[in-house]
């Protein structure tokens, strides 16, 4: 398994730095969490690291090998992709879509492989979708849609795997299952990385926090080292209390226009 190297990253747009001079260090082997408010760069980065979005400036390297140096057919085993709001177009069982995220070339319609089917039943049972292999994509809900994404994303274990909000639209229950799963795939030894708005989550589950705001690093480092109040504070602008009890961390914002 692989670390993965952003190296004084750099990308600009109508002349404004979205990524300002990021360096980051993603190990194998642990999940991490990218956090900070809405556009503060993340899922820029994200693309990045995901090998879709050329930077302006530095360079992103997958163990000892940069990025671009991979084959495309080759980075699309090793690493995974799931974007903010995924969606499927075409009306496909949630098994076909699950089982896209084996091969590209896989047929819309027809008998999966034998080959691919441990697999898929397994992604499927991980993100509760057994009960739905054979509904339609586009008739799933927002969640079931989610979960099915999910599922694309993890059934064929890459070594490097990259989530945007992957527990937006979930139920508290899913959402945690989605969590649970994630941490698997890093005790595993993968690399997983993730961008969320959820801190509870992020802080329960994670082994390291990047925090991010107008582009630029605010801190990088395990979770219970890095994540202060004083840096949630400045990372939203907003007064936070961090509650810990025998059941976890616990993230709790403050609005000072209240009265009392």
């Amino acid at each position: 398994m692989s670390d993965l190297i952003l190296d004084h990253i750099v990308v600009r747009r109508g002349g404004r730095a979205i990524l300002d001079d990021l360096s980051l260090h993603f190990p194998a082997g642990r999940l991490t969490a990218v956090v900070g408010p809405n556009g503060a760069g993340k899922s820029t980065m994200l693309d990045v690291a995901a090998g879709l979005l050329a930077p302006d400036a530095g360079a992103v390297r997958l163990g000892e090998t940069p990025l671009p140096a991979i084959g495309r057919k080759v980075l699309a085993r090793r690493r995974a992709y799931l974007p903010q709001r995924a969606g499927v177009e075409w009306p496909v069982n949630v098994e076909r879509v699950v089982a896209l995220g084996l091969t590209s070339s896989l047929p819309a319609f027809g008998a999966l492989p034998d080959a691919l089917l441990p697999a898929v039943e397994d992604a499927l049972a991980a993100c509760d979708l057994l009960a739905l292999r054979h509904r339609s994509a586009t008739a799933l809900s927002g969640g079931e849609l989610a979960r099915a994404m999910l599922a694309r994303a993890i059934v064929g274990d890459p070594e490097l795997l990259i989530v945007d909000e992957p527990t937006a639209g979930l139920d508290p229950r899913h959402a945690m299952d989605a969590m649970r799963r994630l941490r698997t795939r890093a005790d595993a030894g993968r690399t997983v990385i993730l961008a969320i708005h959820d801190l509870d989550l992020a802080l329960n589950h994670a082994d390291g926090i990047v925090a991010i705001r107008e582009g630029r690093l605010l801190a990088e480092g395990p979770v219970l080292d890095v994540v202060t109040e004083d840096l949630l504070c400045t990372l939203y602008d907003v007064r936070v209390r961090i509650l810990r009890d025998a059941d976890g961390v616990a993230v709790r914002f403050l609005d000072d226009r209240r009265p009392g």
